[in-house]
């Protein structure tokens, strides 16, 4: 036997004698061979490219939310400063306004919005009620605040007064307002 030719398999024969399989590769049989394989590996690199941009596109993702927590962690530690500016303004202090301003409109322009639910239905995901006042007109049998639609009946507490200014980074609650609720 020679060792360069290739082993081939015997011939599968049915009852009748037909040949079902060849004893002799056929012409065709090696182009159709290569076609197969060209198109499995066309299917696998397919299947590889992909995975691949799946991934990229997951990594992306993944690397967008961290940069956001990490801002974000960033934003909440002047918070603090937020307030200080607020308040030396509210109190009349000169020159704090622009500055405090300047900060803001900043922070607002890479994702900082400010939470004042002032006259608002109270909502705890964005405020913490520390204060609470009976509505006005209690005595009476008169309602503050928003009804069911009919007019008739408060649908809950309102938020009366804000105490201190909560914020939202990109959506998501860094603080929430401190409020006084009345109802």
């Amino acid at each position: 036997m020679a060792e360069d030719t290739p082993e081939v398999p015997a011939a599968d024969t049915q009852t009748d004698g037909a040949v079902t399989g060849t004893a002799e590769p056929s012409v065709d049989d090696p182009i159709a061979r290569l076609e197969a394989e060209r198109d499995e590996m066309r299917a696998l690199a397919q299947r590889v490219q992909a995975d691949f941009d799946n991934y990229r596109k997951r990594a992306a993702a993944q690397l967008a939310d961290e940069i956001d927590r990490v801002s974000g962690r960033i934003v909440e530690a002047l918070l603090p400063v937020l307030d200080a500016c607020e308040a030396a303004t509210s109190h009349g202090v000169d020159g704090v306004a622009p500055v405090w301003s300047s900060l803001r409109a900043t922070l607002e322009k890479h994702g900082l919005e400010s939470v004042s639910p002032a006259g608002e239905p109270f909502d705890p995901a964005v405020a913490e009620a520390v204060m609470h006042e009976a509505p006005d007109g209690a005595a009476d049998g008169a309602t503050d605040g928003p009804t069911d639609g009919a007019g008739d009946a408060p649908t809950g507490p309102v938020v009366a007064e804000v105490l201190r200014t909560g914020y939202r980074w990109k959506g998501r609650v860094l603080r929430p307002a401190m409020v006084k609720v009345r109802g």
